[in-house]
């Protein structure tokens, strides 16, 4: 975790520092909806071996952004994602539940507790991170200063090695039986323990149970607790 929240610091200066000590700006600002879809239409088109992204599909979600453009930078991150020959997707735990109902993207995927910003990295030539961290509707920084693209290369890099491989666990039609692998963390669930005592008890660490958990919740569709034990019900699996 330390060399992860270094990397985050190190790509923030390396931004500042191009920005105002170098002869050319780290990057160049693009908005307006016109402009960013064509921006991410280039990247895509332009993505030849490796797409580096971190992503929360969720955090669109409730937002004023029209669907037009939410169709189209899935599309464009979705056709880069079959053109490269690497895909590394970071995704924030909390957008499990979305990820599992959403469009399916070529590659690899890991969750964290959560993300340091937005980013998209082609091919380590250039990268995009939203102006405001977050949303890449309300303008996006097209970066293509080498130091700046190493340092976010970097801090992708070492988000993924501490981050967990996302291990995608179908949902079963109602009547299935619950998968194998859950049955036993779904008992521990409907059982009222704590997660120590489920995890103890499971022979499990503590970091693995709560993933098992992510993975029972997203089968279930929901992510709640309280729900889940009455989905399983409706389901058959308890």
């Amino acid at each position: 975790m330390a060399e992860s929240a270094g990397s985050v610091v190190l790509a923030r200066s390396a931004m500042n520092r191009a920005a105002t000590e170098g002869q050319r700006p780290a990057g160049r600002p693009v908005r307006g909806a016109r402009r960013i879809s064509a921006a991410l239409a280039g990247l895509a088109a332009s993505t030849r071996h490796e797409l580096l992204t971190f992503d929360d599909p969720v955090a669109s979600a409730d937002r004023a952004i029209p669907e037009p453009f939410l169709e189209l930078a899935g599309a464009c991150m979705r056709a880069a994602a079959e053109r490269a020959g690497e895909v590394r997707r970071i995704v924030p735990r909390h957008a499990l539940p979305r990820l599992e109902d959403g469009p399916r993207i070529p590659g690899r995927a890991r969750f964290a507790d959560a993300i340091p910003f937005k980013l998209i990295v082609v091919d380590r030539t250039v990268a995009a991170v939203p102006l405001d961290l977050e949303l890449l509707y309300n303008g996006l920084l097209l970066i293509r200063d080498p130091v700046v693209v190493q340092a976010l290369v970097r801090t992708h890099h070492a988000c993924w090695t501490t981050a967990e491989e996302l291990v995608r666990v179908p949902p079963p039609r109602p009547g299935d039986a619950a998968p194998e692998p859950l049955r036993p963390v779904l008992e521990a669930l409907l059982s009222g323990l704590t997660d120590e005592a489920a995890a103890a008890r499971l022979g499990m660490s503590a970091r693995t149970y709560s993933r098992r958990v992510g993975e029972l919740l997203a089968a279930l569709g929901t992510t709640s607790r309280f729900r889940a034990g009455a989905e399983a019900a409706r389901r058959g699996w308890v």
